[in-house]
């Protein structure tokens, strides 16, 4: 269920100063859930933030809880940045976050050792998937562009399928990941969103950048490699470590595969340097490197939305939850900036 977004809670986030305008004062905001798509083409704005505070598909895939602290860090950080000629709040509008607490509820109620948890989790993320994509089909359709904070990259199933339906047409995607999230349709979790996608054919391109060779399979290499004119991909490696890749060359090599379409611009926090996400690491791409990559892809015509997603600050940790919501503010600001 969308929990909107208002100005009251916006208010008792804000740190107002004299002299000073907020990018939270100046953002537009909804006053119900009714019409949701009149009251969006009503809207000046051009991009939409919502957020998808969930984990289950990160513990689907066997991976760290977590992911549900991201939505609050990165939304009071956002709004406490400045409003001037380079961030323009009245460009976005603050839409709220899809409420799934029953369904993690449900998922903590549940014993790890039964022999069909992973089923019944998968079960609870095809739950989510129906949300997500009718809210991103409601916003595509409204002629915005969806900015998504996750949660787990699970819901890139959602955003692909709800931007393709809204589009009437299959879309291309570039992943910034060190995975392909690409793995075997066994279940929905946060590592076969694009498989889905692709085989269900709301993904037509699909670019990996940054895949780390240490984490991806013999079998999942064989798999994208067998459709090279649909899927393609460079390494973290090859780019950073052996240098056989210039970093600015492959962003214009990946935007040549996936131009030709409206495209998503997905980004995983566990591709960034000593980011506390779902599979945090110590060697990956820097926050800056993370900011040109969200800077590129924004500014292109066909970009049809954001993903920000797997970040899990410590929600008792608040210097943990300033960086984390600051590197995410970084990210919202770039690619909304033309």
């Amino acid at each position: 269920m969308l929990q909107l977004y208002t100005s009251a809670k916006g208010n008792a986030l804000i740190s107002k100063r004299n002299g000073e305008t907020k990018f939270g004062e100046k953002v537009d905001t909804l006053s119900s859930v009714e019409d949701l798509v009149t009251q969006l083409q009503q809207s000046d704005a051009k991009y939409v933030l919502f957020g998808i505070p969930e984990d289950i598909g990160i513990r689907a895939n066997r991976g760290k809880a977590g992911a549900t602290t991201a939505w609050n860090a990165a939304l009071k950080s956002l709004l406490n940045t400045q409003d001037n000629s380079f961030n323009r709040g009245k460009r976005l509008l603050v839409l709220g976050h899809l409420d799934f607490s029953e369904l993690i509820e449900t998922a903590d109620k549940m014993y790890a050792s039964s022999y069909d948890y992973y089923q019944k989790l998968s079960e609870l993320v095809s739950k989510i998937d129906e949300e997500v994509t009718y809210l991103m089909y409601q916003i595509v359709s409204a002629g915005k562009t969806p900015i998504i904070i996750g949660g787990g990259h699970n819901n890139a199933y959602g955003n692909i399928k709800g931007t393709a339906l809204g589009k009437s047409k299959a879309i291309n995607v570039v992943n910034f990941d060190a995975h392909t999230d690409f793995r075997n349709l066994e279940g929905r979790h946060s590592g076969n969103g694009f498989s889905y996608a692709f085989k269900k054919n709301f993904l037509n391109n699909y670019f990996m950048f940054g895949l780390h060779e240490n984490y991806t399979s013999k079998k999942v290499f064989k798999t994208i490699d067998s459709y090279p004119d649909r899927i393609r991909y460079n390494t973290f490696e090859e780019i950073k470590i052996r240098q056989e890749q210039g970093f600015s060359s492959q962003l214009h090599t990946a935007l040549n595969f996936i131009e030709n379409r409206p495209f998503g611009v997905e980004i995983d926090c566990d591709s960034i340097e000593n980011v506390p996400s779902s599979a945090m690491t110590t060697s990956a791409f820097t926050a800056n490197e993370a900011r040109m990559f969200a800077t590129f892809f924004g500014k292109q015509k066909n970009a049809a939305y954001l993903h920000l997603c797997e970040a899990a600050p410590n929600a008792d940790n608040p210097q943990e939850m300033y960086l984390v919501g600051k590197l995410l503010s970084y990210l919202i600001t770039d690619f909304m900036r033309k």
